[in-house]
């Protein structure tokens, strides 16, 4: 077996003592890619034994981390001189992993001697390992756990697209029987959708401002609100056969609080610093789709065939509202004493 097989065997058991590894004048790489998207490597140098044609400052300004055969310099980069006795320097890379990406790796043309690169996922439980690298060579590659890398923004599109349609279907019953309340006071498609919008730009309004702080309202005095307004539109649709010019309205300010309640879902959730509106628009953007779906299923089992029958008042709007508004009632109750339960023991 040739020296040149037995130098990264040698190399690492020498590493293991810092005297040693200091008199063989080795350069050490170490990263760590987080779970907010962020990663930090370290060079660090040794002084000593650095060739007088090369610098600190050249290290620093070769260093590339290579994500997926890209050489990419890093957002930040920091020389640090020791302040003991021990002759070395290191030098600080800081930046956001690039979305999408599943490996890295390092380059560095000024190192001119031989380096370890060891790189390491955050969480990540299998030993981590050390790669010896030529001078001059890029380093193998690390695959990246996926926690560690950014989604890219049509992922991200994708995932709070998705999320928004399952926060009405099949979570979000509330909404959807606040949307059926809606629904069955007209027989007509055309008054409905008016009604849905009136309520979307509205719910677009609060979850905007309440995700960025200009509005608050705490879940405990929002969620009984969300059940009594489901109680309001359904118990109208008994007392009135007629689409009033100011159910609109009305319909506008109930849709300022569900805003209120799906702010608090995506406040849970989260959402990227680097892709807020793009995910924010998108998770509206699902919801929408997701009340649309229960009006379009509702119009085509109940109000398409249902609607010129002359007893579709008295067989489907009064009972299907009675039954909405008792559930409605229900929760308004539930919610409001456990908030009160809340209240009272904190």
């Amino acid at each position: 077996m040739g020296l040149r097989h037995l130098r990264p065997a040698i190399a690492l058991i020498l590493l293991a003592t810092p005297a040693v590894a200091h008199e063989l004048g080795l350069a050490q790489v170490e990263g760590t890619f987080r779970k907010d998207g962020t990663y930090a490597v370290e060079i660090v140098i040794d002084l000593e034994h650095l060739p007088q044609r090369t610098s600190v400052a050249a290290i620093a300004e070769s260093a590339r981390l290579v994500f997926d055969g890209v050489p990419t310099r890093a957002a930040h980069t920091e020389i640090i001189r020791n302040a003991d006795a021990r002759p070395l320097a290191r030098v600080r890379l800081t930046g956001r992993t690039p979305s999408g990406v599943t490996g890295v790796a390092f380059a560095d043309s000024a190192l001119t001697s031989y380096f370890v690169v060891k790189f390491r996922s955050e969480g990540q439980t299998a030993p981590v390992v050390a790669q010896w690298t030529d001078p001059g060579v890029t380093s193998g590659e690390h695959r990246l756990d996926r926690a560690v890398v950014p989604l890219s923004r049509w992922q991200i599109v994708r995932l709070y697209l998705a999320l928004g349609f399952t926060h009405i279907l099949p979570r979000g019953l509330d909404h959807v029987l606040f949307v059926l309340g809606i629904f069955l006071l007209s027989v007509r498609l055309k008054p409905v959708l008016w009604q849905v919008s009136a309520f979307t730009v509205a719910h677009t309004i609060t979850l905007a401002l309440t995700i960025y702080g200009v509005v608050s309202l705490p879940s405990s005095v929002v969620e009984p609100l969300i059940a009594l307004s489901i109680v309001y539109v359904a118990v109208e649709n008994v007392f009135t056969s007629k689409l009033h010019a100011w159910r609109p309205a009305v319909v506008f300010c109930f849709g300022l609080l569900h805003g209120m309640g799906f702010a608090g879902v995506l406040s849970e959730i989260g959402l990227p610093r680097s892709e807020f509106v793009p995910a924010l628009l998108s998770f509206n953007a699902g919801v929408e789709c997701g009340q649309l779906a229960v009006i379009l299923a509702a119009f085509l089992v109940i109000g398409l065939p249902l609607r010129n029958k002359p007893w579709y008042r008295r067989r489907i709007v009064i009972p299907g509202s009675l039954l909405i508004a008792a559930v409605g009632l229900y929760w308004a109750i539930e919610r409001g004493s456990a908030a009160l339960s809340a209240a009272l023991h904190s």
